[in-house]
């Protein structure tokens, strides 16, 4: 798991340090999670339990969040656009993770992707905000939204995703921890 800061802030990490520790080769389940607004649902912790590491792709809302997420795995966190304060200081714009044979790169919201995935030679990218939860793949990069694990928001259901890279294709499943309401 590697951070990096750029000429313009902490916006964009440098690929080149993207180097993968060794602890970061045995990772095969990643947990997904973005926008918990300060809730981390026993639901959650449950869906999340087994993962080898863990991605908080911003919008945490209390540090405690990252701390109970700590517990279970490795945490990569980036700040989402309510993260302020000093607890939230540290928290970079974006990620770069190597796991296994995937880099992964994180950041809370899609539409501030200023980078190439494919010329970057990224595998995944990994983003929240809109609080739907997503799957695509272009230009053969996975891009994955695990939804929102917070306070429920419109009608959307509440979610979180998990990653297996155990074989290509790698495959993503969304966890609903909480229905849409009835009719939505």
């Amino acid at each position: 798991m590697l951070t990096a800061r750029g000429a313009r802030g902490p916006t964009r990490p440098r690929l080149e340090d993207a180097l993968e520790p060794a602890t970061m080769r045995t990772i095969q389940l990643i947990g997904l999670i973005s926008d918990t607004h300060g809730l981390l649902r026993p639901e959650s912790v449950r869906a999340l339990g087994g993962s080898d590491l863990i991605i908080h792709a911003g919008d945490v809302g209390d540090p405690r969040i990252l701390e109970e997420l700590r517990r279970l795995a490795p945490v990569v966190a980036v700040k989402g656009n309510i993260d302020a304060g000093a607890w939230s200081a540290d928290l970079p714009e974006t990620a770069v993770v190597r796991a296994g044979p995937a880099l992964i790169y994180v950041l809370h919201d899609i539409d501030t992707l200023d980078l190439s995935p494919a010329a970057a030679g990224l595998a995944i990218v990994v983003s929240g905000h809109s609080h739907k939860p997503a799957q695509e793949e272009r230009e053969g990069i996975l891009y994955v939204n695990p939804g929102s694990a917070g306070p429920r928001r419109f009608s959307l259901s509440v979610t979180l995703a998990r990653l297996d890279l155990r074989r290509k294709p790698w495959r993503v499943e969304f966890i609903e921890l909480v229905p849409k309401p009835e009719g939505k």
